[in-house]
Formats: C-alpha cells, structure tokens, sequence
C-alpha cells in the first residue's frame, strides 16, 4: 500500500499554469498534515552540502573560471542518500538539504563575483572582512525577500514559468515516486548530462555555432560586426522549453536589438574612434573591434540600464505590495496580527515583527562594518554607504526574483557592477577616494552582490517548497544558517587561495572580479562611467513598459550573451510545437508535460555534468581541443549533434493517445 501511494505521487494538473477563479493550488503534501521536514538527518546533510559545494564552487569559480548552480546537484543526492537508507516520507526532507546547501551558490556567487578585487588592487583583505560582507548580504537577501514569497509563488502562480525551480521539483518528485514514473526524467538527464559532458570535457563538436562557419558570415563578421551565434548545450534549451516562447522571445528580441542594432550601428557611427573614456586600457577602435568586444566593452551597459530601470519600474508597481508588508509587520509589532494558528501551514512565514528587527539589526551591524572596517571612514562615509546598501540591495531584490522566475538567472553581476559605479561616484563626492574609496566601494559591492545573488536563488527554494508543500518558515528560519556556514566556507577557500596562488599571479581566473577590478580603479580616480548607455537601456525599458511588454524579459536579452539567448528561443519554439501539433488538446497537454519532465532532465543532467567535467578539470584531467573548436569542422558537427538532440526531444514527448 506504502509503495502504492508512493508510486501516485503526482504534481497537480494545475502546477505550471495560471489558476482559474476561485481555483486552488494543492500541493502534494497536503496543508493540514504535517511532514518530516526539519530533522537531525536534514539539517546535517543540508550543512554538509553547503560546505562541499561552497568550497567546489568557490574554487572552481576562481581556479578556472566556471560557476555551476549547485541547487539541481544537491537534490540529486538528497535523493540518493533518503533512498539508500529507505527514509520514508522523504520529501519534506530533501527540500531542506537542498535550501540549506543551495545557500552555496548564492554565497559564491557574491563572493567570487567581488572579493578577490580587494586583493588584485592590492588593498588590505582577511578571513573577518570576507566572512562579514557574505554573511550580511546573504542574511539580508533572506529577509528583504520574505515579504514578496507569497507575491512570487503564490499570486503569479503560472505567470512565471521558474525554470530552475520547475527542473529541481521535477527532480525531486521523481525521486520521491521511484520505478517507471521516473523514468523519462531519468532518461532525459542521462542523454543531456552525456551530451554535455561530451562537449565540456573531450569538445568532440563545439559548443557554440556561429554565422561564421561559412565565408559570407566571416566577412559581415569583420565588416559590418554582425553576427549570429547559438549556443548547443542541452540544459540551455531545456531552460527554453520551460520558460515558453512568449518570454523566450521578448528576450531574444532584447539579444537582437543590442547584437544586430547597436553593434553595427557603433561601427557604422564610431569605425575609427577609440571610445576609451571609460575604460582607459581599450587602444582599439570599434572597427578593429569584434562584435563580442563591442558587446562587452559597450553595448552590454545598456542591458544594465534596462535592468536597473526594470527595478525601479517593478518596485513602483509593487508599492501596494511592499506597503501591505510594512501594514502588517507594524499590526505585528503592536501584536494584532493573525497567529501562526490562523495561518495555513504551507503558507507560514517567519514573523514580520522578526523581519522588521532582523533587517534593522542586519543593517546596524553592516554601518558598524563598514564604520570600522575601512581606514580614514568617517561618520558621514559610513552614513552614505549604509543607505546607499539599504536602497540598492532592497530595490533590486524583486529584479533579481523576477530574473530568476522569467529565466531562471540572476544578473547579479551586471547590478553588482551597477552597484560599485554609483558607491564609487557617491564616494568621490563626498571625499573618500584612493585605496580607502576602492575597499570601501567593493565591501559596499560585496554585500549588495550577495543580498540579490542570495534572493534570486531563495525565490527558486521557496516556489519548490509551494510546489511540493512544504513550510516556509521552516525553510526560511534555517536558510540563516546555510547562509553563514556558505559564507565561513567561501572566505576560507579564498584565504586559502591567495595564499597558496596569489590573485595577482594571473593563475587564478576569476573573470568577474578581474572585470570589477578594472572599472573601479579608473572611477576612483575621477574617471566617468557609460551614463549615456545606462540612459538608453533606461529609456528602452521604459518605453517597452509603457507598451506593456515585459521590460525585464527584454532587458535580460539585452545583457545576456546573445549564444544563450538564440537556444531560449529555440527551447521556447519546442514548447509550443509541442503543445499544438494535434487537435487533441488532452494529448497536446500530455505531451507538454512529458517536454517539462525532459527539459528538466536535460537542466539536471547538464548541472551535474558539468561539476563532473569541472572537477576533472581541477584534477588535471583536461583535454586540449583548442585547435579543433577553431576549426569550422567542429561547428558542423555541433549542427549535426544539435538536430540530434532536438529531434529526440520532439520524439521523447510523444504520448499514446489512448493514455492522454
């Protein structure tokens, strides 16, 4: 009977569309039972996990420059070690090790992103000054985001596809179900982990097609700087197929503007200028340029601009939102508020009288930090740099939610970035400059970068827990302690490294802290910053709102590389071929879930591929196929190997009509 029940395990028709009037969402473990969630067992691996992948994921983040999202991995193996030990009721459980050890990614993230630009400037940096910035960023995201879970999960249930969310649940309930219902999962993630891991590890075809594979591309290339690439990897299309064709193409349509619009128009208007005004290292012209490095050195600041108006666009229409929280926190506080008891279980948060003093708190110590923790920081410095915190870190909270939910990544680095030009500015003018205005900016950074990296990765834990039912006051109270453990871990790893490599030695990668290191110094000195690219991603996004076209979803292709925006379109086109190719809508329905099974397959084996091959990597175990991916041959095997895999998707979905 157990095994039966077990095998029944079903996500609701209702899970990943949006509910009908007066319709109700229930989820598999029902709001009026009580499950095992917090436990000896759960609490242990779920610290075990954050240690193990903090450490992985900082030191493959810095050591070779690959950042992997440690959420899918660490369900994954919640899963094996319940079922090894025949644990019942499970489910509960695997949710909490997988919030708590998931606190990793988020961590790294703000860490690796920022940190080692302290030692790369050669200002001083230990193990507390690490450990505070994580930790009070990552306590912060937790508690600004609280007050919008019940915004995100509950009333846009299916107006927001959660990529990630969706492949971790998925991998979850399957788990929990076992034998053959699990199986197209199963299935799925093996063809997808192989087919990436062939990619990432031997490089039998290349990971990217380009226009460039044939004559006529390379020239419009060089010419005209335009060009159109694709990423082939399996997890990205899977990100697709969830997200839907609707955000996939807002998005794609963001890719082209910058790629095929402001790309091209820069080398039309500025071939034989070199625009080094904001950054002093660049010595080509646009035309010497390639589009990629016009792209990164220019035209990506638009997208930041787009997304930091995005946030400014969203916090005003969540103002009734936010104002109904701070309504009810100060019910709370005078202590006519509604009692756990009157609450639903799966809809049980922490206090909002304990959020309210908890980010008070929070804050206090962060001024504290930052009051003692620069040299020549003065009151008034401290003063501007809490606020300027406090604003950013709230403000793009509900950004970086809402980028996780529409498309299952953060852009933390481009509102890091965003970040450290205003603290830099505002520093110089109120008189903090040199050393002390650059460690001042990247503690300033580091805190914001974790806050948004964390909420972004926390709005993904808690539309799982909605999903399955579990509770998240659970969830939140003991993502804290995820949090600090990540944040102990990450400084220890980066102490280590410097240590044993030095960040100056150039044998670390560390992309984007090299990347913050380089715009800050220059901003120190009383150098400007891109405001007019800002100005035009603002006023882009703007417009797009006016037209009610999701400005966010646009921004974020604007930003994105355009290799990983062309397979979200691609995932988004498989979706809806695969929903609307019978005029059987019940089988139509069928086969669209069986895609949202294979899609997340494909994310789940493409993740823990991919710390596979980053692990072999660190282990020495690397193969040279540099010259191979350089030559066009490569790219016509991607094609080859790419239509492979999308044609046994298309098959995989394939239903009986008689079981739809």
């Amino acid at each position: 009977m157990e095994n039966q029940e077990k095998t029944n395990i079903e996500l609701p028709e209702n899970a990943f569309r949006e509910l009908k009037d007066g319709e109700e969402y229930e989820p598999i473990m029902k709001k009026d039972r009580v499950y095992p969630e917090v436990s000896l067992w759960s609490v242990t691996w779920g610290i075990l996990m954050a240690v193990l992948f903090s450490a992985a994921a900082a030191y493959l983040g810095l050591k070779v420059g690959q950042v992997f999202e440690a959420a899918i991995p660490i369900a994954i193996i919640a899963i094996g070690v319940s079922s090894a030990t025949k644990r019942k009721n499970a489910l509960g459980e695997n949710v909490i090790i997988q919030s708590i050890g998931a606190c990793s990614g988020a961590v790294v993230a703000g860490g690796i992103f920022v940190m080692p630009a302290i030692y790369m400037l050669n200002l001083e940096a230990d193990f507390f000054k690490i450990f505070i910035a994580a930790a009070l960023g990552g306590v912060l995201g937790i508690l600004f985001l609280i007050p919008f879970r019940k915004y995100f999960v509950k009333d846009q249930h299916g107006k927001y596809p959660f990529p990630e969310a969706t492949a971790t649940t998925q991998v979850l309930v399957s788990g929990e179900k076992g034998g053959s219902q699990a199986k197209p999962l199963l299935i799925a993630g093996l063809v997808g982990g192989l087919y990436d891991f062939c990619v990432a590890t031997f490089g039998w075809w290349n990971e990217t097609i380009t226009s460039r594979i044939v004559g006529f591309g390379e020239t419009i290339a060089d010419k005209a700087k335009l060009v159109f690439k694709v990423n082939t990897g399996a997890a990205v299309v899977g990100l697709g197929y969830i997200i839907g064709l609707k955000y996939a193409f807002i998005i794609f349509c963001g890719s082209l503007t910058i790629w095929w619009l402001v790309v091209p128009g820069m080398n039309l208007l500025f071939h034989d200028t070199v625009l080094n005004q904001w950054d002093p290292s660049i010595t080509q012209t646009i035309g010497q340029m390639a589009p990629e490095m016009i792209f990164k050195s220019y035209a990506r600041s638009i997208g930041i601009g787009g997304i930091a108006m995005s946030g400014i666009i969203g916090i005003i229409k969540s103002w009734g939102i936010i104002k109904s929280a701070v309504g009810l926190a100060a019910r709370e506080m005078k202590g006519k508020g509604a009692g756990d008891a009157e609450i639903i279980r799966t809809q049980r948060d922490i206090s909002f009288k304990i959020i309210a003093f908890g980010s008070i708190g929070t804050l206090l110590i962060t001024f504290v930090f930052f009051y003692f923790g620069v040299m020549n920081f003065n009151l008034l410095h401290a003063v501007v740099a809490i606020l300027l915190v406090t604003v950013i870190a709230f403000l793009f909270t509900t950004v970086a939610a809402n980028a996780i939910a529409i498309v299952g990544s953060n852009p933390v680095s481009g509102m890091t970035l965003m970040t450290l030009i205003l603290a830099s500015v505002v520093m110089v003018a109120v008189g903090l400059k040199g050393n002390a205005g650059m460690l001042a900016a990247l503690l300033m950074g580091g805190v914001v970068c974790t806050a948004l990296s964390m909420a972004g990765s926390f709005i993904t834990d808690l539309k799982i827990g909605y999903w399955l039912g579990t509770t998240p006051k659970k969830q939140e109270t003991w993502k804290f302690l995820g949090t600090i453990i990540s944040a102990a871990t990450v400084a220890g790893v980066m102490m280590v490294l410097d240590k044993t490599y030095g960040f100056n030695s150039g044998k670390l990668a560390a992309p984007q802290a090299n990347a913050m290191a380089a715009v800050i110094k220059p901003l120190m000195s009383g150098q400007g910053a891109p405001w007019i690219l800002y100005g035009i991603g603002a006023v882009i996004a703007f417009v797009l709102d006016r037209c009610k076209i999701p400005a966010l979803a646009f921004a974020l292709g604007m930003f994105i590389p355009l290799e990983l925006n062309v397979p979200l379109l691609i995932g988004g086109t498989l979706h809806w071929f695969v929903t609307s190719r019978t005029k059987n809508e019940a089988v139509n329905t069928a086969r669209g879930e069986k895609g949202t099974l294979i899609a997340s397959g494909f994310i789940a084996g493409g993740a823990l591929m991919g710390v596979v091959s980053a692990l072999l990597k660190f282990g020495g175990i690397e193969f040279d196929y540099e010259n191979w991916w350089t030559n066009h041959l490569s790219e016509l095997c991607s094609i080859v190997a790419y239509v492979t895999l999308l044609s046994y998707f298309v098959i995989a979905t394939k239903t009986d009509k008689k079981k739809a």
